[in-house]
């Protein structure tokens, strides 16, 4: 399970690193488009920043990658046993309205790469990247808008992740989104990394 420490090199996804790879598929058209053609912009505009991790005996191949960014969680918006679960573990002396988290705003693997582990050694790079030492900024939680399809919803969930509401009708209502009638298109989701702190 060690892929990518030993084939792998992280990079920041760039203008030339598009130009000069082959073309990344992660079988979403979302995702897809993302990193062609938006991921750039989104750093250019300080609202992420994105990686990829490239494939070292050929430096054109993508193997994954990722964007992040901070956010928070808001415990106000949050049903009182959500929000007492998430402050619980928390110090009193520290409790607040709001928590540091990173967010995952967009994540996915080469298709030629899938089924194989990856996705799961990519998302326990993340958790690592932000309890390390040299990390240069607080950060309690990770946070995904998760797409709301059973593949990525799977995923998050067997890596740890949970739910900030419990169903979605509680999360429209939580979010300003009450007035939809339809299925959510991303589900909310947390990972506590208190939890890997040893």
């Amino acid at each position: 399970m060690d892929f990518l420490k030993n084939n792998c090199t992280l990079y920041p996804f760039s203008e030339t690193l598009i130009r000069n790879c082959s073309e990344f598929d992660c079988a979403h058209d979302d995702l897809n488009e993302f990193f062609k053609d938006d991921c750039v912009n989104y750093s250019n505009e300080l609202l992420g920043k994105t990686y990829c991790f490239l494939l070292d005996n050929d430096l054109t191949k993508v193997v994954c990658a990722f964007t992040v960014s901070n956010d928070s969680i808001k415990t106000n918006l949050l049903a009182k046993s959500k929000k007492n679960k998430i402050s619980r573990p928390i110090p009193n002396i520290k409790r607040t309205i709001s928590y540091p988290a990173v967010l995952i705003g967009r994540l996915g693997v080469s298709k030629d790469f899938k089924r194989q582990g990856i996705g799961t050694e990519l998302m326990n790079f993340i958790k690592g990247w932000f309890i390390d030492e040299k990390n240069k900024t607080g950060c309690r939680f990770v946070v995904v808008d998760s797409y709301n399809e059973p593949i990525p919803l799977e995923y998050y969930q067997n890596n740890g992740f949970q739910f900030l509401f419990q169903n979605e009708q509680e999360e429209k209502e939580n979010t300003g989104k009450e007035n939809i009638t339809e299925s959510l298109k991303t589900r909310l989701m947390y990972f506590d990394l208190i939890k890997l702190k040893g």
